[in-house]
C-alpha cells in the first residue's frame, strides 16, 4: 500500500522559492499518478498539479510556469518546486495518489513579507 508524507514547507517572502517533498513508502512511487493539492485558510482544497507514471505533468493555470513537479526514483520521492511565490499560494500542501481519499498531514506554506 502506497503511503505518502509531505515535508518542506515554511515561511517565504513573495517572489521566493520552496521545494516540497512527498516521500513514498510501501511501493514504488513511479508506478502511480500522484497529485499535489493545497488548501488556503477558509477555502476548499484545490488541485495544483499531477505527475503521471510516464512522466507527463499537468498544472492548474494559477501555478503554470511557476511550479514544477518531478520525481526521484532512487529516493522514491516526488517534489514540487515552487518559484515566484505569491501570497495567494499560502496554504497547506498535500500529495495524494490518484483515486485515493486518504489525506496526509500536509505541509504548511506561508508566503508573506
Amino acid at each position: 500500500q502506497l503511503q505518502l508524507v509531505e515535508s518542506g514547507g515554511g515561511l517565504v517572502q513573495p517572489g521566493g522559492s520552496l521545494r516540497l517533498s512527498c516521500q513514498a513508502s510501501g511501493v514504488n512511487l513511479k508506478y502511480y499518478a500522484i497529485g499535489w493539492f493545497r488548501q488556503a485558510p477558509g477555502k476548499a482544497r484545490e488541485w495544483v498539479a499531477t505527475l503521471w507514471p510516464g512522466g507527463a505533468t499537468i498544472y492548474t493555470p494559477a501555478v503554470q510556469g511557476r511550479f514544477t513537479v518531478s520525481r526521484d526514483e532512487a529516493k522514491n520521492t516526488m517534489f514540487l518546486q515552487m518559484n515566484s511565490l505569491k501570497p495567494e499560494d499560502t496554504g497547506v500542501y498535500y500529495c495524494l495518489e490518484a483515486g485515493s481519499t486518504t489525506w496526509g498531514q500536509g505541509t504548511q506554506v506561508t508566503v508573506s513579507s
